[in-house]
């Protein structure tokens, strides 16, 4: 059974790789658009995250008929910046922009605001289609804060300048203690905490779960 996942963001590959371990022992096979000789990208100019999923899955289906389609789009949302970057989040900066010039870019503007108010989440929507053509939607979504410098190396996106709220079915004791002598009073983002911490409670995560459970539904 071949998953067809609408990246080419091999932080994300990454991401459905750790959490579907356990369906790719059991014999999933995970494809991305890196795997498909010729394809171009459609346009990404949904208004919502639900909306550009939905753009990127249907794209990808046309060429792979009959298989496992999931794509998903992602973003954070500031609280004090009325949502932003949402879903311009990847092209922030610029349509090319780095993650670093898209974490640059949120830190000044907020900086520039005097913003008091940073709390921020991370939204996933997730579009599936199985191989009969029906569509599935999950989501996701991780609260935290936005701190006033970068932290942290692991990760990808906003990771190093988000703090997140620890779920409460997560344990906090769980989260791996900073090498970097992390002050008591800050707390740690997610590019501290690690990969593996963060498929624990991301808004990925949430998603690529629900989709797990699925996919493995249809496997037993």
């Amino acid at each position: 059974m071949e998953l067809w996942i609408a990246t080419t963001n091999r932080g994300k590959v990454l991401e459905f790789e750790m959490i579907l371990e356990p369906l790719l022992k059991k014999g999933l096979k995970l494809k991305t658009l890196a795997d498909l000789e010729t394809y171009y990208p459609p346009a990404e100019n949904g208004a919502t995250f639900l909306d550009n999923a939905r753009i990127k899955a249907k794209s990808l289906k046309a060429m792979k008929p009959g298989t496992w389609i999931a794509a998903e789009d992602s973003g954070l949302a500031v609280e004090g910046l009325n949502g932003l970057p949402g879903v311009h989040s990847a092209r922030y900066a610029g349509p090319k922009a780095t993650d670093f010039e898209n974490r640059a870019k949120l830190l000044k503007i907020m900086g520039l605001k005097q913003l008091a108010n940073r709390k921020a989440e991370f939204i996933c929507q997730m579009v599936v289609f199985d191989p009969e053509g029906h569509e599935h939607l999950f989501d996701g979504k991780l609260a935290g804060t936005i701190l006033k410098a970068e932290a942290g190396k692991a990760g990808f996106g906003y990771d190093s300048v988000f703090a997140p709220q620890i779920p409460p079915d997560v344990e906090s004791g769980s989260a791996p203690v900073s090498t970097g002598g992390t002050p008591a009073e800050r707390p740690k983002t997610l590019a501290e905490l690690g990969l593996a911490f963060k498929n624990k409670v991301s808004h990925r995560a949430r998603a690529v779960e629900q989709l797990a459970v699925l996919i493995e539904s249809r496997i037993l």
